[in-house]
């Protein structure tokens, strides 16, 4: 373990140190080329990451795999505890990575950076406890011999993050893979990698060199060619639909397990009944509009009854506007900025379909910052969009930004139906105070995660993941750490 704590007296300090270097064998290994990583609030380069190269992705996976041998036969319950050392050193330093994340993101630090730090060391701590809950079976084949399966790890596990919630995302996948005995080479995200690496560093210190490594690079030279390398045993993914898809086309070339966390259009039903500040909460806390929307599972189709629509609209207004749009880094904010310019753009183009189509409203809510130390073009008011039809792109589309369509109801037939009219099926959220409807509703919801008058985020020991194009397998749980990071061998023995 010659990786050593890292610590910085300032977020100034990490982007210097990582500067152009993966994260490997426990080193800080230079690469040929680097990438600017930008400040989106107002638009400095914090720094220069890796750009890595097919060569360098090689180097981190032929390391991973000379250290996974020796990490598998570690006792699994050996192997938790140190991942959970980890994840408690991370908590040591939470406000430095807090202050790293909101410089590379734009979200903002008091409603975002710091729950995300403290959920991701969460989520490492909860299976750092499961090592021994890797077990096997016994089968009553015959009882002159002894049949049974025992559980081993797959190998190198490649692990592809995306830039809107990295430690969460890195943590459901590192953690439950080194458990259970893999080893595993992050490929951070381009926009936002330093407090990944920064995150990774300190769980390294308390790891054998080579079982956790992180390097950083564009899907074309770093992505592509680690999800290709034979050595590469399991991909597991988060991000869009169509890399996605492209994730698993070359798996299925390789004939290698993947899982895959992608797009969702989340439907939020708001019945009758429903208690009307609770669902006011349940839409903004749903629609992640503190993460500007930039949330596969936001809840960005709000049906609302008819009997509510007047009073819901006029309070979840009234709240938007009460909410802050500034410096991520300022205490007082409580919504940052768009992650760059090119998925600022896409909004836009939603936004400017929805105005040009005929009986809609656009509804753009709150203040925006008029700091000359910021980037404007960068930061987005919530946004709301009333009478679209069924069939228009901002019901049917991930948006991945703050908009939220808005519908109106009465048949309780027809809302599922419009609920589940998506080739998405990542979450979905019913409000109600009758236990008839909430259970009927959570039966019929296409979508993996299906909450009743609460709209929460990914919780350690809850299982999560989508159905049809949102994606492949689940995340945080047990059941997932055995199901996406081992192989069940079956043993039979005679001795007559």
């Amino acid at each position: 373990m010659s990786a050593q704590l890292p610590h910085f007296s300032t977020p100034a300090d990490a982007f210097k140190t990582y500067a152009s270097v993966n994260l490997v064998g426990g080193q800080h290994c230079k690469t040929a080329s680097s990438l600017d990583v930008i400040n989106p609030a107002n638009g400095d380069v914090l720094g220069q990451a890796a750009a890595s190269d097919a060569g360098e992705t090689a180097f981190a996976v032929q390391t991973a795999k000379e250290a996974q041998k020796a990490w598998a036969a570690t006792p699994a319950r050996d192997r938790g505890k140190a991942v959970a050392a980890g994840a408690r050193a991370v908590l040591e330093q939470a406000e430095m990575i807090s202050q790293i994340l909101a410089r590379e993101t734009g979200k903002a630090i008091r409603t975002e950076c710091r729950g995300e730090v403290a959920v991701a060391a969460d989520i490492v701590e909860f299976y750092g406890g499961l090592g021994s809950e890797l077990k096997g079976e016994t089968v009553p084949y015959n009882p002159r011999m002894l049949t049974m399966t025992t559980l081993e790890p797959l190998g190198v596990v490649a692990a592809i993050l995306p830039w809107n919630v990295p430690l969460v995302l890195m943590a459901l996948k590192i953690a439950p893979a080194l458990v259970a005995g893999n080893s595993v080479v992050v490929k951070a995200s381009e926009e936002a990698p330093f407090a990944t690496f920064l995150f990774a560093e300190i769980m390294m210190a308390h790891l054998p060199d080579g079982v956790l490594n992180v390097i950083n690079g564009t899907g074309k030279d770093c992505g592509d060619p680690l999800t290709r390398h034979s050595d590469v045993a399991k991909v597991t993914f988060t991000g869009s639909e169509a890399v996605g898809e492209t994730i698993y086309k070359v798996a299925a070339e390789r004939i290698i397990p993947t899982s895959l966390e992608l797009g969702g259009k989340s439907p939020m039903i708001i019945c009758a009944d429903a208690d009307l500040d609770k669902t006011v909460a349940g839409a903004i806390s749903g629609m992640r509009f503190t993460r500007q929307g930039q949330s596969c599972t936001a809840a960005s189709r709000i049906y609302v009854h008819a009997d509510l629509k007047d009073a819901f609209m006029a309070k979840l207004t009234a709240q938007l506007n009460e909410m802050v749009i500034g410096d991520p880094l300022d205490e007082a904010t409580d919504i940052g900025t768009i992650i760059n310019a090119k998925q600022a753009n896409v909004i836009n183009g939603f936004v400017a379909q929805a105005e040009a189509t005929d009986g809609a409203e656009v509804i753009r809510v709150g203040k925006l910052p008029d700091d000359a130390a910021l980037k404007p073009d960068l930061f987005m008011q919530p946004t709301l969009l009333v009478g679209l039809p069924a069939d228009h792109p901002c019901v049917m589309q991930e948006i991945f930004g703050p908009v939220a369509v808005i519908e109106t109801w009465s048949d309780y037939d027809d809302v599922i139906e419009k609920a589940n009219a998506t080739h998405y099926g990542l979450a979905a959220s019913v409000w109600t105070k009758d236990l008839s409807t909430a259970l009927d509703s959570t039966s019929k919801l296409n979508a993996g995660y299906v909450q009743v008058n609460q709209n929460l985020t990914i919780q350690p020991n809850v299982s999560y993941g989508g159905f049809g194009r949102s994606g492949l397998g689940k995340e945080a749980s047990l059941e997932a750490m055995i199901a996406h990071f081992t192989r069940s061998k079956t043993i039979v023995m005679n001795f007559d």
